[in-house]
């Protein structure tokens, strides 16, 4: 039980249960942030909640949620208020890909994937941002990609999306200036999260060539976010590969993506 008068601030994280979001609740309950830890798995975010109480007496509360189902964000959010849980940062860290040639893809995962790297973190931003702009007082870390900066074959839907959330992310930094409340968007290259796993292209020369640390890139954007920047791209190799981006054409630019995610 804590006994001093400080303000606890709450940070709600979605995609939880393992990678970047695991990693990011180690971070915020460091610095003594209450949690609310989202994900589709209850086991894996029970124990994480559970180590980390016991680690940093922080509160982690729990609440398993599929952001791929319609209305997941506003269920929420519901949710939230039942529990009269204020939310000071707001973590959209959820998302996954798909891969392969777009005429050949399941469309059904395409669209969970637009759901939950899209629809979802829009949501939960449009639920929970005016209240923090009444308090004068928040921020939003949203993760993206170094996909966002350019066309991705083979991974079409997943580059797009990410493109989606830089771009908000940038836009409501801009809205927001002045306001006490920060929006930072997260752009990391291949990290080892499981991620590629998930996506089906372990094969490819994207994640064959290295990937960073999942912990090590979760604290770019944290101190990121601490700081107020809008925008951070995690390592110095996908900072010169994304500037590269801007010099060459469009094309040729999505030609070099679609030899870099093809197979060994």
């Amino acid at each position: 039980m804590r006994y001093d008068t400080r303000i606890v601030k709450t940070a709600l994280i979605t995609g939880a249960s393992g990678g970047l979001g695991e990693e990011f609740a180690k971070l915020f309950s460091a610095d003594g942030y209450d949690l609310v830890l989202v994900a589709r798995s209850r086991d894996k975010l029970e124990k994480l909640a559970t180590d980390l109480h016991a680690k940093h007496d922080i509160t982690a509360t729990v609440i398993p949620c599929d952001l791929s189902l319609p209305n997941a964000a506003k269920n929420l959010c519901e949710e939230l208020k039942k529990r009269n849980i204020t939310i000071d940062v707001l973590v959209n860290n959820a998302g996954f890909g798909a891969y392969g040639p777009f005429a050949e893809t399941n469309y059904e995962q395409e669209k969970s994937l637009l759901q939950v790297n899209i629809v979802a973190l829009t949501d939960l931003t449009k639920l929970l941002l005016p209240d923090m702009v009444k308090r004068r007082s928040g921020n939003i870390l949203n993760v993206a990609s170094t996909a966002a900066f350019q066309a991705g074959p083979l991974m079409a839907v997943y580059y797009a999306s990410k493109a989606y959330v830089m771009n908000f992310s940038l836009a409501l930094s801009e809205e927001l200036r002045g306001t006490g409340v920060t929006v930072t968007c997260l752009c990391p290259g291949p990290t080892r999260t499981g991620f590629e796993a998930g996506a089906g292209m372990t094969a490819s020369k994207l994640f064959k060539a290295g990937s960073m640390d999942a912990m090590t890139v979760a604290k770019i954007g944290y101190d990121a976010m601490k700081a107020g920047r809008p925008l951070i791209v995690a390592g110095l190799l996908n900072k010169i590969g994304t500037f590269m981006t801007r010099l060459i054409p469009r094309m040729f630019a999505a030609k070099v993506a679609k030899w870099v995610q093809s197979p060994m």
